[in-house]
């Protein structure tokens, strides 16, 4: 079969290789779709940047896929031949405390691998995933929806169940990439009344508009922060969501926030100034931090989704087949578009 490997200097390889043999407790899943992450440009396709959990080891590329169960290994207990899957993408050790909370994401134990940094991922025709990282994908959902789940949309909804977003809320997102636009839009789906949107880049906020995610986007700058107050009786959102990673965009997040606000720092790198005593402290504001989610929320995420009637791969703006791997990440890379996808199938067309 033929993997797609990024060694960094923001290029993509090829190679082929044999298809894996399903061992005890493991599944062989045929990919349908895998989207590209944030997270792989920042950390592995420019340079490779990540440590620890982050450390990519030279693995087929891709931790948000999603496909269907062809080949059983022994020991399989709910997983079948013909499940459509979402692979969980970090398989933890199963028995450390993070783990038996559902969180491999923080899993702590050397036998910690996540599928596109230290095991082989999605960005190949098949993957081999042990059935404890599988989440059920109902027929309702398409395979690039799934894709989303696997990462963007799971760590956007951990952030917004952690805040609390419900119908008393005006919700502030600052960044809308994928992560930014996924947010606006489950923010929208759990109730959130007002929805602001912070985005310099022009594709990106003529792309929540068109969709209808966003009731007012503002540019960042110095009239930001009165802007957003503007909007909002001059009190400021009650929840704030950062998904830009951008010190200036945090630091935007937390100030707009109103008194007991409550902000999620999602988005990765960078780093961030405020004064504690009239930005957190005298207005009694609290900053969560979110890393991805458990595999129990991903679970109801899910249902969700299905009750809802809302499809995350209507923010795949592009979608390439696996022989052009090395566009896909180059777009991604560029920021000049919404969420990109490497399809196989029927999954290729959006249809």
């Amino acid at each position: 079969m033929k993997g797609a490997y990024l060694p960094g200097n923001s290029t993509v390889i090829f190679r082929d290789t044999a298809i894996p043999k399903p061992g005890h407790g493991q599944v062989l899943v045929k990919m349908k779709a895998s989207t590209i992450c944030g997270s792989d440009i920042r950390a592995i396709y420019r340079e490779h940047l990540g440590k620890g959990p982050e450390a990519y080891q030279g693995v087929i590329a891709g931790h948000e896929p999603c496909g269907q169960v062809v080949e059983e290994g022994p020991g399989i207990r709910r997983f079948k031949k013909g499940s459509r899957v979402i692979v969980y993408h970090i398989s933890g050790c199963g028995v450390c405390h993070d783990c038996r909370m559902g969180y491999m994401i923080s899993c702590s134990s050397e036998h910690r691998a996540a599928y596109g940094w230290q095991r082989d991922g999605g960005m190949a025709e098949y993957l081999l995933a042990d059935e404890k990282d599988l989440v059920l994908l109902p027929d309702e959902l398409t395979y690039t929806d799934g894709a989303q789940i696997a990462c963007g949309f799971g760590t956007v909804y951990e952030a917004l169940e952690k805040i609390s977003v419900s119908g008393d809320d005006a919700v502030l997102v600052v960044g809308l990439g994928p992560v930014g636009l996924a947010a606006l839009m489950l923010a929208r789906a759990m109730g959130a009344r007002q929805l602001i949107g912070v985005e310099l880049k022009q594709d990106r906020i003529d792309l929540a508009k068109t969709l209808g995610l966003a009731d007012v986007v503002i540019p960042p700058g110095p009239d930001a922060l009165e802007q957003i107050r503007a909007v909002t009786g001059g009190r400021g959102p009650e929840k704030a969501v950062d998904t830009s990673g951008n010190d200036q965009g945090r630091a935007l997040a937390i100030k707009a926030a109103r008194q007991w606000g409550k902000i999620a720092l999602v988005g990765e790198g960078g780093t961030v100034g405020f004064n504690p005593s009239p930005d957190i402290i005298h207005p009694q504001k609290s900053v969560y931090g979110s890393w991805v989610t458990s595999i129990w929320r991903m679970e109801d995420l899910v249902e969700h989704l299905v009750r809802w009637n809302i499809h995350p791969d209507i923010l795949v703006t592009h979608r390439f087949p696996l022989e052009k791997a090395d566009e896909a990440y180059r777009l991604m890379a560029s920021g000049d578009c919404g969420k990109v996808a490497v399809c196989f199938d029927e999954e290729l067309t959006g249809q």
